[in-house]
């Protein structure tokens, strides 16, 4: 197997139960600090996955741990509510191997019993970014983690997740850097992942307020000082936005200190991306 499926779990033994007999392969299990007993009961019902315990909660970056952990090429992201279908990761191996500059394979995501494409498909699919030859299917500037199949040597020297954004929308930074040091990322349609939401889900409103938090501060991290001022002024707009202003305040220094702008050509791009769903909402 040249694929290892990295799973992120906090305290949802009960989903785990269900979607780890779907994982084939290597597989590692990283218990986000957990406190109901999760790492144990993993161990006790299925020995044949790693578990790798952390003493807290890392947020998003916890991935990078088991990434390091892997000793494969490429690494496959799951969460306790999601898997993958049979068969796709053999043939995203192939296409990481066809395609020597690709770094992040975001896969087809189907939601829920009915097999749902997720928005997010639909917006990558019909991505207006130039097409390059070298890739295996539309490019992309952005991705879903649980969704998602990594090439591990780029993805840790671009730094993986970050803990300034802790968790939600956590995809956006890592994806800017991975295009700047000009790898590829594409969306594939025939390699496919299953999410369940997890009825234990946030409330939807913490979690608006997070995405746009983070938002802010990818974009004081990588985006020139124009775009913050304008995302800023969008954000006090709404009780939502304004709830995220307040919350990134504490995390701004942290942003401040990884702030490092976009190539030309990468802030270009995203820009397009940003005028086309303004062109579609007009």
């Amino acid at each position: 197997m040249s694929v290892t499926t990295v799973v992120v779990t906090r305290n949802r033994w009960s989903d785990l139960e269900r979607t780890l007999p779907r994982h084939a392969g290597p597989v590692l299990l990283v218990d986000n600090g957990s406190d109901d007993g999760t790492a144990r009961r993993v161990r006790e019902r299925f020995p044949h996955i790693g578990v790798i315990e952390l003493d807290r909660n890392h947020g998003a970056a916890a991935r990078n741990v088991g990434v390091e952990a892997a000793d494969t090429p490429y690494v496959a992201f799951s969460d306790d509510d999601s898997w993958w279908a049979p068969g796709s990761l053999d043939r995203a191996a192939a296409h990481f191997d066809r395609s020597p500059r690709l770094a992040v394979l975001a896969a087809r995501l189907l939601v829920g019993e009915t097999g749902e494409l997720d928005p997010v498909c639909r917006e990558m699919a019909a991505s207006p970014l130039p097409r390059a030859v070298d890739l295996p299917g539309p490019p992309v500037l952005g991705f879903v983690a649980c969704g998602a199949v990594v090439r591990r040597s780029a993805f840790l020297d671009a730094g993986g997740f970050d803990e300034v954004v802790f968790f939600a929308g956590e995809e956006e930074r890592l994806a800017l850097d991975l295009a700047a040091a000009c790898w590829g990322l594409a969306y594939v349609e025939d390699v496919v992942a299953h999410h369940h939401p997890s009825p234990r889900r946030d409330d939807p409103q913490a979690r608006r307020v997070r995405i746009a938090r983070n938002r802010l501060l990818t974009a004081v991290m990588r985006r020139p000082w124009a775009q913050v001022r304008d995302l800023t002024r969008e954000l006090a707009g709404s009780r939502t936005g304004s709830a995220a202003l307040a919350d990134a305040v504490p995390r701004l220094p942290g942003a401040l200190r990884r702030r490092c702008l976009l190539p030309r050509r990468v802030e270009d791009r995203r820009r397009m991306l940003e005028d086309e769903r303004v062109g579609q909402r007009g």
